[in-house]
């Protein structure tokens, strides 16, 4: 039989290694915590932190996209202008056939459906907007629309030629045949004009053509073809300007005397 003394040491001895390693495990789980912890702090507070500059190029490309002219289309539809004549027909219910005439508000007035803007729509887009517009009159309601009287494609021409003005753009005509319909160079004119073309609304391209190389027959590629709304401008001369301001004239002799008043 153990005495009871040696009983006691030999169960602390047993028992002092399962102390240990339940020590050490416990200091070994409580590594493994803060360790997570440290590791998935950061990608907790990270998500939102992308997710903000994430918003704001989200809208920095909105305003940017805003701020610059859109593309321009290769074949575009005519836009409906103040002043131009629509004929809306209804083939099944033709007693809401009409003409109408867009205001200068750009709206038009409908029997049994008040007034609709229609200044800048296309007419694919007009008819879908008198479809919607007449949806709570008629079921499905067919409608075809006819531009019966538009605004006539132009160019504008002017600055120092003979006849500055507005003409019609009957048909394919480049910049320095546009030049001779308003009457050709003045005397005072440069040779050196420039084009403003409109892509968009409140955005214009503008090009500078060397009219001289194009009449003498070099880079006769530069002589571009207009397009409804263009305008040329004709600068003048310096030395047209420098005279308004200079009273000498320039006479046989080789000095310059005061011009008589």
């Amino acid at each position: 039989m153990i005495p009871t003394s040696m009983q006691q040491t030999i169960t602390t001895q047993i028992n002092a290694p399962r102390r240990a390693g339940l020590a050490g495990a416990l200091r070994s789980s409580a590594i493994f915590v803060v360790c997570a912890a440290v590791m998935a702090g950061p990608s907790l507070h990270a998500a939102p932190a992308s997710a903000i500059p994430a918003a704001n190029a989200t809208g920095a490309a909105e305003s940017a996209i805003a701020s610059h002219p859109q593309l321009e289309q290769r074949y575009p539809r005519y836009e409906i202008q103040r002043q131009d004549v629509l004929q809306l027909s209804f083939p099944i219910t033709p007693e809401l056939n009409q003409t109408v005439t867009v205001q200068p508000d750009g709206y038009i007035d409908l029997e049994n459906a008040g007034s609709l803007h229609v200044q800048g729509l296309t007419v694919p887009e007009l008819t879908t907007a008198l479809k919607n517009a007449y949806a709570g009159t008629l079921h499905n309601p067919i409608i075809s629309v006819d531009l019966k009287d538009f605004q006539k494609p132009f160019f504008t021409v002017s600055g120092q030629v003979g006849k500055p003005g507005k003409y019609d753009l009957r048909d394919q005509i480049t910049v320095a045949e546009a030049i001779a319909v308003a009457g050709g160079l003045a005397p005072t004119a440069k040779t050196q004009i420039f084009l403003f073309h409109r892509v968009s609304d409140g955005w214009f391209e503008v090009k500078k053509l060397n009219l001289k190389n194009v009449l003498n027959g070099k880079h006769v590629n530069e002589d571009a073809t207009l397009k409804p709304g263009d305008m040329i401008y004709v600068p003048e001369k310096f030395i047209t300007n420098f005279r308004k301001y200079v009273p000498y004239s320039l006479d046989a002799g080789t000095y310059l005397q005061p011009s008589p008043l």
